[in-house]
């Protein structure tokens, strides 16, 4: 589902990035398809550099943390304002986003919710984190992309951009293409083939050139359905499944556990 253009007419999303690594987020989103929804005027991704908003000659924004231990924390001084400055631009109080491991997973149903947003701000920590005095007053969201450490959030955020901007109309060129993709039901992707038709002996599989296509997509159901099923079985648990669906899986899992027991017997 893409998002739809609001009351106001506009179709464009805006990320703010709040970052002491500006250039990271800049170049990071000036490619591929993100630089051309940029030049195409469907998302905007600017950036605010918190250190612009220091208040020392030499813009620091860490210090060291009460109570003692290692490493520096982000001052929340600097932060509220940059935040502050930005809600002045723009005229509103848009939701905030902080990347961060203690954070809920990040998942296609948030990407969604989130493309529902004219204006998302994205809050990137470094260091051992921030002040928790401004993550409380201007955080509505905190989000993970998994359970690992990284240096910043900066590499987190442009995930998050990058998953969101897919559902804004036009920016897949084809308005199909997000619906198609691994998550967008709660099944993976199905295979995909091109030319040639014949590689290292193995062929395309036929219904793909039968040009039928309920049969392909029937083939492209089952296929995603077994391949969610053997490596995110999980998914399936909390996937609503309408009559058609449930008897391919029905299918589907029969012919995994004669599989199974036939590797079995082999051993």
């Amino acid at each position: 589902m893409s998002i739809f253009c609001r009351d106001s007419g506009s179709c464009k999303m805006n990320f703010h990035v709040m970052t002491l690594f500006p250039e990271m987020i800049e170049q990071g989103a000036s490619h591929s398809i993100l630089g051309r929804a940029q030049a195409e005027n469907r998302i905007q991704v600017d950036t605010i550099n918190i250190r612009d908003f220091a208040h020392n000659k030499h813009q620091h924004v860490d210090d060291t943390p009460y109570g003692g231990g290692a490493g520096m924390v982000m001052q929340a001084p600097p932060v509220y304002e940059a935040y502050e400055a930005l809600c002045g631009r723009i005229g509103k109080k848009p939701r905030v986003a902080f990347m961060t491991p203690a954070g809920a997973v990040f998942s296609q149903e948030k990407a969604r919710e989130l493309a529902q947003e004219e204006d998302l701000v994205i809050l990137c920590g470094h260091y051992e984190g921030i002040d928790q005095r401004v993550i409380d007053e201007i955080v509505t969201d905190e989000i993970s992309i998994g359970d690992y450490v990284l240096t910043g959030g900066e590499l987190p955020a442009l995930v998050v951009i990058d998953a969101v901007s897919r559902m804004v109309p036009g920016v897949l060129g084809n308005e199909d293409s997000a619906e198609d993709e691994s998550f967008s039901g709660m099944y993976l992707e199905y295979p995909q083939y091109t030319r040639p038709r014949e590689y290292h002996g193995t062929e395309v599989p036929e219904v793909l050139m039968s040009g039928h296509h309920e049969n392909i997509r029937k083939w492209r159901l089952e296929q995603a359905m077994e391949i969610t099923m053997r490596k995110r079985p999980e998914l399936l648990d909390t996937t609503r499944m309408n009559k058609e669906e449930l008897k391919i899986y029905q299918r589907v899992r029969e012919k995994i556990l004669k599989k199974s027991l036939a590797e079995q017997e082999n051993l």
